[in-house]
């Protein structure tokens, strides 16, 4: 039997060389190191259909940075733990969710409150006139989201727990049809979902107002805060200059979004009536702020604790809000 001849050195190195090559290929297109390391690489914000970004992005005003679009503020604090966004916009609750499962961020930016921009649904026929009466109900939201503290403060409001009703944790594309079915009795929910189930056979039980600041929070990886420094004010300059366009032209702005984010014109005017709001920089307050949200949730044991969100709290860029 003929013994099979070993592999040549040059043959072997080839090899090696070229399972390299594949390698640093792979970990590029997966948002790996390979891809995170240069400076001169576009920033890579994540947006949501209806935060502050989605503007920016739709008037294309910022340069040099790549779009990820995500349903939610959770998804998009998924994609920092993973790497693969540098900066993205959510709303009250996902950083506490995030802090509490280690994923790394800063929170560099803030909003003014936007408590009208969130609301409890449900239908306008039901006997429901208040939150209270929705007790022992099926109540859906987006577990994780800005709603999900709004659901908090209406039971502390309300001297019920959650214990009171049987929530039911859908994404916005699952809470619609439930709701639209009847499967949910009450359906709390944000801007644009919240204009865009907005009809005669909708009735609005109750909003944030009193309740949640209902704020944008911006957050950034830590490495791109200390190594990108100046990228990130400038983005964060072009971020404040196009919201403050925004609010000065209404009816600009709402022509601009609404191929954007492929919603109706009439749509898009109302829901930006009631939730754009100014951005506004991180202080100590908003640490504050914050940090009262995370205890509560560990309180609830719907975070596991301790949290330490004011500790993340990242004032350099406050001159970019101001």
């Amino acid at each position: 039997m003929r013994t099979p001849s070993r592999p040549r050195p040059r043959r072997v190195a080839a090899l090696l060389t070229t399972l390299a090559l594949l390698t640093a290929t792979a970990l590029t297109a997966c948002g790996g190191e390979a891809a995170d390391a240069r400076d001169d690489a576009p920033l890579r914000i994540g947006y949501q259909r209806f935060g502050g970004l989605s503007l920016v992005k739709a008037r294309g005003v910022a340069k040099d940075v790549s779009w990820s679009l995500f349903e939610s503020g959770p998804a998009l604090t998924e994609a920092l733990k993973a790497g693969s966004i540098d900066i993205g916009q959510v709303g009250e609750a996902p950083p506490v969710f995030a802090a509490a499962g280690k994923i790394p961020f800063a929170v560099v930016g803030t909003s003014e409150p936007i408590p009208q921009g969130e609301a409890v649904l449900v239908k306008a026929d039901s006997p429901y006139r208040s939150f209270a009466d929705l007790r022992g109900k099926t109540v859906a939201l987006n577990k994780g989201s800005n709603v999900h503290w709004l659901l908090v403060k209406l039971l502390e409001a309300n001297r019920m727990t959650l214990a009171d009703l049987d929530v039911k944790y859908l994404k916005p594309a699952e809470g619609r049809p439930a709701f639209d079915n009847g499967q949910v009795d009450a359906w709390i929910i944000w801007d644009p979902y919240f204009a865009l189930a907005e009809r005669p056979d909708v009735r609005i039980l109750a909003d944030a107002t009193g309740l949640a600041s209902n704020r944008e929070y911006v957050l950034a990886a830590p490495d791109t805060v200390k190594k990108r420094t100046d990228d990130v004010r400038a983005f964060l300059d072009t971020y404040r200059q196009t919201t403050d366009w925004g609010i000065a032209h209404p009816d600009e702005r709402a022509a601009v979004l609404a191929p954007e984010l492929k919603i109706p014109l009439d749509v898009t005017t109302r829901a930006l009536a009631r939730s754009a709001k100014p951005l506004a920089p991180v202080t100590p307050e908003i640490g504050a702020e914050l940090q009262a949200i995370a205890d509560s949730f560990v309180t609830l044991k719907l975070v596991p604790g301790p949290v330490d969100i004011a500790g993340r709290v990242d004032g350099r860029f406050n001159e970019a809000f101001r």
